[in-house]
């Protein structure tokens, strides 16, 4: 794939920079087991049906229309918090995506972007402590929020720029890339959407198992 026509590579992070959809998945769970398992489950069902949905919007559905109360504020935070707790050392741990350094080679001349689903300040934490930051040259973006706000910014701000190729491993993620008219590459490794073959069958999307494929010859 020829990376060099690029002006800007957007990366979602989970499941595509990072392994860590399992992560987020488990802690989903043990975030909402206060209101039980069927409850705690239905979150996750919730939460892997729509990758790529911000946590915020994630635990208000569950709140509103699972669980089947008002999202008042104290039981929003009980539930972000918790969720931050039990996420916080696995993305410490999960594996990274292998040949980034090769990647950024590849694409000299394009400026890097993470815009993802995860909290904003957690990923700037995580990538910073794990020594993966300053391959993003062009910043990385996460919730409060959405993708789709996110691009609208920093397109309007001049910060991406086309062409442009968006990579992501969620349904979400191609609707995004859609909407913005970037190209797409969906790479399936770490996903957890299930069914993503028949829904790309007829796209023309590219499809990877993972990102050290895209400069393999």
């Amino acid at each position: 794939m020829n990376l060099q026509k690029y002006k800007t590579i957007i990366f979602d992070c989970d499941g595509v920079v990072l392994d860590s959809n399992r992560v987020k998945t488990q802690a989903f769970y043990l975030a909402a087991l206060r209101y039980g398992e069927a409850a705690a489950q239905a979150l996750v069902d919730h939460h892997t049906a729509n990758g790529g949905i911000s946590r915020f919007k994630k635990f208000e559905y569950f709140l509103n229309e699972i669980v089947g109360v008002r999202s008042d504020e104290s039981g929003m935070q009980y539930l972000l918090d918790a969720y931050s707790k039990e996420v916080a050392d696995g993305l410490m741990q999960c594996k990274i995506a292998e040949d980034l350094e090769d990647l950024r080679c590849a694409s000299p001349n394009a400026k890097w972007l993470i815009v993802s689903g995860g909290a904003q300040v957690e990923l700037r934490h995580v990538f910073s402590e794990r020594g993966i930051s300053d391959y993003f040259d062009g910043g990385i973006f996460g919730s409060p929020d959405p993708k789709d706000t996110i691009f609208a910014r920093e397109i309007a701000a001049g910060n991406i720029e086309f062409p442009a190729l968006f990579i992501g491993d969620s349904r979400y993620d191609h609707t995004v890339s859609e909407m913005f008219e970037t190209d797409f590459v969906f790479v399936s490794a770490w996903t957890e959407f299930k069914g993503w073959q028949d829904y790309f069958a007829n796209t023309g999307v590219t499809c990877k198992s993972a990102l050290s494929d895209l400069i393999t010859q």
